[in-house]
Order: C-alpha cells, then structure tokens, then sequence
C-alpha cells in the first residue's frame, strides 16, 4: 500500500482547481491551477480520454457545458480539443502533460480518473495507461482516483508507487439514475479498498457518517472529502475527513 504524502492530510483541495469562471478561471483551466498554486492550496482535477489517446484535463463526457462546442470528448483528438475554448475564457483544453508542468510540484496534485466504461465495469484501461505515462518520473506530490474501482487497480498495475484511492459515495437512485441498482448497491459498501490496495477513500461530504467509512478510518485508512461549499460544511466535515475537496469559497489554509 502507498500512502498519501503528508501534504495532502493539511492543504486544503481546490476542486476541479480554483476555479471560478467570472473571474476567467473555468474548471481545470490553468488558470484554475495556476490560481490554486498562487493561493496556496492543492489541486484536484479529472481526466478524460481523447479519440487519439491522450489524458486531457476536463471533467464531463460531453463538452456542451463547459466548453464553446459541442459532442462527446472521446471523438475529438488532442490537438482539435486544445482548440475547443473553455467557457468563460480564452483558453483551449489542456492536456495532463500541460497541467503537470505547470504544477511542478509546487502543490498537492490529486488527480481522479473519469470512468470510461459507463457502468463502473472492466472495459477501462486505455485513460489509465495514459495517465500512468504521463505520470512516470513527475516530481512532486501526486495521488490518483477514480469511482471505479478497475480503474483504481489499472492504476496499480501501471502505477504502483503512486498513491492511489476510490471516490465513494451514498450511490442513490437519485444521483446516480444510470447506474444498475446492483451496481449503486455493491458500489455504496466500499467493497474494493483491500482488493486494490487503496491508502484512501475520497468520500462524499453528505455520506460521511457511515458506519463503512467509520471502519476504514479505525484501520488507518486516510478520508478525504468532495465537495465542500462553505465554512460551516467544512467545520462538519472535519469531524470525520483528514481533508476536504472544496470549491465556491475559500477554505482556511493550516496554520504554519
């Protein structure tokens, strides 16, 4: 098992960066990172795979609500995403070798891996290889995640000194409409953490009082959080997190 470094357990995670687009800083834009790093905080960003293999740094399937285009980002290459501009901003797509080289180690890099494979099934590994590439030989403190449990062990195979985690959750109906009830079932119970030798759960901030994260965090296991919105959210979410995931205001950074 890999722990997370240290500074993952005491700065703050700015989600999908720092962003906010009023201020020209779209979700996982460099100006988000860069905006995270200058503030002090670490950084988490998602990424999804483009049709020519390529990490690229962005959150949805889609790029309607993020971007000045439209259709699925797997069936655009690399080059023609850098192109798509972000919403809000002048910039194009960046690419998880762009981001890393901007961060240079200067902040805790968390970096969740989107599920490929529709249904949290076995049909991934194309984004982790790709991932694990990109990563190979970055200076710096860096994690990987992702809510499917395949990913989290292809990172292992491709990856393995890198810390690595699962992105939980309560798994309703209500959040998670496409997914199998078996699925949201199986899912919801942590099932993996042994199996794919995880060191953390990144867990949703209104499901942190469950007897399953209770269990993982008595046998050592890190907690970190999504999403945190407010000081007063945080306040509770550090009765039972070692950190948070936050975005929409300010987190406090520790004291030094």
């Amino acid at each position: 098992m890999i722990r997370l470094d240290p500074s993952f357990l005491g700065t703050p995670l700015a989600h999908r960066a720092l962003h906010d687009v009023v201020r020209g800083r779209p979700e996982n834009s460099r100006a988000a990172v860069k905006a995270a790093i200058e503030h002090g905080y670490g950084i988490e960003i998602d990424v999804q795979l483009s049709s020519d293999g390529t990490a690229m740094v962005f959150h949805d399937y889609d790029l309607t609500r993020l971007a000045a285009d439209s259709g699925p980002i797997q069936q655009r290459t690399a080059p023609d995403l850098a192109r798509v501009i972000l919403r809000g901003s002048d910039e194009g797509i960046p690419t998880l070798p762009e981001v890393l080289g901007l961060v240079a180690g200067r902040a805790p890099l968390l970096i969740e891996i989107k599920d490929q494979d529709g249904i949290m099934g076995a049909n991934v590994g194309r984004l982790e290889q790709a991932v694990a590439r990109d990563i190979e030989g970055y200076k710096g403190p860096l994690a990987v995640m992702s809510f499917n449990p395949h990913s989290v062990q292809q990172m292992a195979i491709h990856a393995p000194k890198v810390a690595r985690g699962i992105v939980t959750s309560a798994y309703t109906a209500t959040d998670w409409p496409l997914l199998p009830k078996g699925t949201r079932d199986r899912l919801r119970g942590i099932p993996d953490f042994d199996t794919v030798r995880a060191s953390f759960i990144s867990h949703e901030v209104e499901d942190l009082g469950t007897d399953r994260v209770a269990d993982l965090k008595a046998r050592g296991a890190d907690i970190l959080c999504w999403t945190v919105k407010s000081e007063q959210q945080e306040k509770e979410a550090r009765k039972v997190a070692d950190n948070i995931t936050f975005e929409q205001y300010l987190a406090k950074l520790p004291v030094a």
